[in-house]
């Protein structure tokens, strides 16, 4: 096994994640689907891979012999298997298109670069060559940011950064890290473990996701609260681009004119790919307590958090679920029946290191807001499967049902209209196309000012899902929209969100954005059609 084989993962081309760690729906889940949202009983299976269309690849030699002059011959995969597995992200809509056979817009090449030189060098290449350039970190992006769109260019590469996967550098007493852009979570998790340290950052898609990923999506984890996002958490970064490369950051907190950081820190690999990231790490918790809480409804739980937030004494984690994902949640662990219904909201907190000293003023404060506390098995429980939430959207696929997750963020004072329009309006969306669905919403990251709101959606899938799917999302982002909320809390911008982002920034931030893409990106190879309006 040579060293480029050994460094790829087995991941499944037609679902999210590892093949063995697929689970099917239960007899009690699909029970459940079948009752309550009319779900016909029949399986609805993906082709087998030698069904799967690609295109021919159209990497001209030309360009291929220039590349391979950078990387090594070996480090250019041009096999169909290679390239099915960079042929998009892991959306429903992408995971229903490949599911049907579809993978006819697969890069033409997947390039493995070794390093911040190779990486830079490839995109002068492929800007002299007019190739698209799409980077790929985990490929976890649920909003088409790592779809191969051409943008007009002939051919196009995806940029596979796997290679550049180590920890270069651990400074104890700044208690920060370096790390390369390829490590993946749990790898860089791993590695800083043996120094005492932890990134705290533990997003659903972190067995599979990357360093640059997070940095070039604005990612945030399910400990947010306690750690914060993971943009907050960067100091200093290197990018690559087709002009020339970055070195972007040089202390804590400057006053140097405006941040450079924050123009490629949610860039989605448009502007430069980035290389290394040095970032704030944390002492691993030595404590660590864990509690579930019932409270009345959601409003009197968003309340409580509000307070939490306000006052400084929050948990590490936060989660509340609403009424309908409490009652899901229950129903498919336990044989509630038709009669069982929603009723209370479920919260998770958990208190790592140095959290542990306001847990107990928190919970004064919960329970003053109406809180009751159900001990630890509920928030251990959440704990347990918090990554296996995407393969269960997987095995319903299987089962035909559809579902798929969208999410926001916004103030205090506008959480439950926003909450209100957005279930609104992806009910009444799927309603119209025959096929009511169950629209689940929890919170799980708060702020002084706010907090988002992430919405589960189930529904009865109809004959053309990736339509249907369509529909609801537009009915979505053009709620989102009309509340002034925000398009994306932690999800990125990608194709998806992309026709909302004008609403949000404005023309003339659009203009802005056009501007720095052309001063990185001139000839417009990378990413395209991605994030830029």
């Amino acid at each position: 096994m040579t060293e480029l084989e050994h460094r790829t993962p087995d991941l499944a081309w037609n679902a999210w994640g590892t093949a063995d760690a697929a689970t099917p729906v239960s007899d009690q889940v699909r029970g459940l689907l079948e009752a309550f949202l009319g779900v016909e009983h029949r399986d609805t299976p993906s082709v087998d891979r030698s069904e799967v269309r690609l295109g021919e690849t159209r990497l001209p030699a030309e360009a291929r012999a220039a590349l391979a002059g950078i990387v090594g011959d070996d480090a250019i995969r041009t096999d169909d298997e290679t390239r099915l597995l960079h042929s998009g992200g892991k959306s429903t809509p992408d995971l229903l298109r490949r599911r049907a056979g579809d993978a006819g817009a697969a890069p033409d090449a997947v390039v493995l670069p070794a390093d911040h030189d190779q990486v830079c060098a490839v995109l002068a290449r492929c800007a002299e060559h007019r190739i698209a350039v799409v980077p790929f970190g985990g490929g976890t992006s649920v909003v088409g940011g790592v779809e191969p769109e051409r943008g007009g260019f002939t051919s196009l590469i995806s940029l596979d950064l796997r290679r550049l996967d180590r920890l270069v550098a651990v400074d104890a007493d700044s208690r920060t890290a370096t790390l390369q852009a390829g490590l993946r979570g749990p790898e860089a998790e791993a590695l800083l473990a043996e120094h005492g340290f932890t990134l705290g950052h533990f997003p659903q898609s972190f067995e599979h996701a990357s360093i640059g990923g997070f940095a070039a999506t604005r990612s945030s984890g399910q400990a947010s609260a306690g750690y914060g996002r993971f943009d907050a958490a960067v100091l200093r970064m290197r990018v690559a681009t087709p002009s020339g490369e970055l070195d972007l950051g040089r202390a804590p907190a400057s006053a140097a004119g405006p941040d450079l950081r924050q123009l490629f820190l949610g860039s989605e690999g448009a502007f430069g790919i980035i290389t290394e990231v040095t970032a704030r790490v944390h002492p691993l918790p030595a404590e660590v307590e864990s509690e579930g809480w019932s409270f009345p409804d959601f409003d009197a739980g968003s309340a409580a958090l509000r307070r939490l937030a306000q006052e400084e004494a929050l948990p590490t984690v936060a989660r509340l679920s609403d009424e309908t994902e409490t009652w899901i949640n229950l129903s498919a662990a336990h044989d509630v029946g038709e009669g069982g219904g929603p009723g209370g909201c479920l919260l998770i907190t958990r208190y790592e290191g140095a959290r542990v000293a306001v847990s107990a003023r928190a919970r004064a404060l919960l329970t003053e807001a109406g809180g009751e506390p159900l001990g630890a098995e509920p928030a251990e429980s959440w704990a347990h499967g918090r990554y296996h939430g995407p393969y269960l959207r997987d095995a319903l696929l299987d089962v035909n049902a559809l579902a798929e997750t969208l999410e926001t963020a916004t103030t205090w004072s506008r959480l439950a209209e926003t909450r209100a329009a957005v279930q609104d309006a992806v009910t009444e969306a799927l309603a119209e196309q025959g096929t009511p669905p169950l629209v689940l919403c929890h919170l799980s990251h708060v702020y002084p000012a706010g907090a988002s709101l992430y919405f589960t959606v189930v529904c009865a899938r109809a004959e053309d899902p990736v339509r249907q799917w369509r529909r609801a999302k537009e009915a979505a982002g053009a709620a989102i929209s009309r509340v002034g909320a925000t398009i994306t809390h932690h999800h990125a911008v990608g194709l998806d969100h992309r026709p909302w982002l004008v609403d949000e920034i404005g023309e003339l931030g659009a203009q802005v954005l056009r501007a720095v893409k052309s001063a990185v990106d001139p000839v417009g190879v990378l990413n395209p059609g991605k994030l830029i309006p």
